[in-house]
């Protein structure tokens, strides 16, 4: 019983070998505005993805850009020998979760306060091999 969990801890280990994950919680931005950027770079190949987030506009396309050569540098210390170019990288998933709101008052008129809401996400970037079909 010992060794075939053994053997399916050794497959789990190389089927995970080229795939990289990068996460970054808390970042203060709201998930809506990260969600706008993120979906540009699914399932793009991550030179490309790169290239995206690097000419783009929004200031969320620098945060994600940081977690995905993050992710990038994380699949090179899974694997030392291979090359990043050669591999075929993909942005195979990227997910944005609502992380904790701070929450302000700001002053209304006649001595009310307006709730203002300080939202933040959570950020998660995994790569993965293209498949050949």
């Amino acid at each position: 019983m010992g060794s075939r969990k053994r053997e399916s801890a050794l497959a789990r280990k190389i089927a995970n070998q080229d795939v990289a994950k990068s996460l970054h919680n808390d970042c203060p931005s709201s998930p809506r505005k990260m969600r706008l950027v993120a979906d540009i770079i699914r399932g793009v190949e991550v030179d490309k993805a790169l290239a995206i987030l690097k000419f783009s506009k929004k200031d969320a396309s620098n945060k994600l850009e940081k977690v995905l050569l993050s992710a990038m540098a994380n699949w090179q210390l899974k694997n030392e020998g291979a090359d990043i170019e050669e591999a075929n990288l993909i942005v195979k998933e990227i997910m944005v979760d609502s992380a904790r709101q701070l929450k302000r008052l700001r002053p209304a008129p006649q001595g009310r306060g307006h709730r203002i809401r300080k939202r933040s996400n959570h950020i998660t970037l995994i790569l993965g091999n293209k498949e050949t079909k």
